[in-house]
């Protein structure tokens, strides 16, 4: 707890917060890697993805408000004060990509589903050249298109026999695809809410991250309380890593580790690396996922997946390496964050 406080609250020169970013976003995104097989292990044993996602997010919230009581006690203040912007990152970032997220593995991989969500380092790009109006380079738009053919080898449109989109799951491309458009939103807003810039003053991380899940696990409990969206919750056992346990396993493993831990560590390491670069790191999430996936639940990716999720990788890692060629408009870095 200390140590997490000190990172939030000292200075850092730019050669520290680039250290310390590195690791908060390496840390936050084995983290998240951890929330699909937990989740697919619920809905495995019969329930709803939106009962998985208000199972974690409550669960994230209040571990989290507890740990911000502790750490920071002027979070509650601090996030009424700014009731607009928390309540925004807990119903888009949180919230959103959550409740994507999970009803894409619902109806595909958590390979599959997770890959689908990180092309939002693509939309990232995008949104950044629309708002700077600067073009991106070569090596970003080839990033792109490169991301593009190795996607449609994950999903099983270019094969051995051609084109095939009859071994596609358009219901699970489609929520994967709006995850990805809310977690491109998690860059970029942790990036405005966390960073100083001389209008505003920064959000502190614990705040944004304790007040997001509160709003955003009531935003996903209303969207099943209303039958808008099955709530199906069961106490059968589950299974992870071929043992047989309490559901209360997966689910204070989803609220402690993918949840309160990972976007509070996600939120420091974006503040410090910004959106462009935190989105890059951010792809480990794939490949970490893919093998808590395999040792977690024995999920098997096939050899053409494989090689399509590394070609999808290669190309977003291009794309963002030349996406960091060019020179956005950076905000100063404040010599004594809050």
């Amino acid at each position: 707890m200390s140590a997490l406080r000190t990172a939030v609250s000292t200075p850092h020169t730019g050669a520290d917060r680039f250290r310390s970013g590195l690791l908060f976003a390496i840390g936050s995104a084995f983290a998240f890697g951890c929330s699909g097989p937990f989740g697919k292990a619920l809905m495995v044993a019969g329930w709803s993805p939106t009962a998985a996602v208000t199972a974690r997010l409550a669960g994230g919230a209040l571990v989290m408000a507890l740990f911000a009581t502790l750490a920071y006690p002027a979070w509650w203040q601090e996030a009424r004060a700014h009731l607009r912007v928390v309540a925004l990152y807990g119903l888009v970032p949180i919230a959103g990509a959550q409740f994507f997220y999970f009803n894409a593995v619902s109806h595909l991989s958590v390979g599959v589903a997770l890959l689908l969500e990180y092309t939002a380092p693509i939309l990232v790009v995008a949104w950044l050249w629309a708002t700077t109006r600067q073009r991106p380079t070569a090596m970003t738009s080839g990033g792109v298109a490169l991301a593009i053919v190795g996607i449609t080898l994950v999903l099983g449109v270019l094969g051995p026999d051609g084109f095939s989109a009859a071994q596609i799951n358009l219901v699970g491309v489609g929520w994967g695809m709006a995850a990805a458009v809310c977690a491109a939103c998690y860059f970029l807003m942790s990036d405005r809410a966390g960073t100083h810039h001389p209008d505003r003053t920064p959000l502190h991380p614990i705040t944004l991250a304790a007040g997001g899940l509160i709003v955003g696990a009531a935003a996903v409990a209303a969207v099943g309380l209303t039958g808008m969206m099955p709530l199906t919750f069961t106490w059968s056992d589950t299974v992870i890593a071929g043992v047989t346990t309490s559901p209360l396993v997966p689910v204070i493993a989803l609220a402690v580790i993918p949840t309160a831990l990972a976007y509070t560590l996600g939120i420091v390491g974006v503040a410090r690396l910004r959106p462009r670069f935190a989105s890059l790191v951010g792809l480990s999430e794939v490949m970490f996922a893919v093998l808590a996936a395999w040792l977690l639940l024995g999920e098997a990716v096939a050899p053409a997946q494989a090689v399509g999720g590394a070609i999808v990788l290669l190309g977003l890692a291009l794309a963002r390496f030349g996406d960091r060629q060019v020179s956005w408009p950076e905000a100063p870095v404040p010599p004594h964050p809050s």
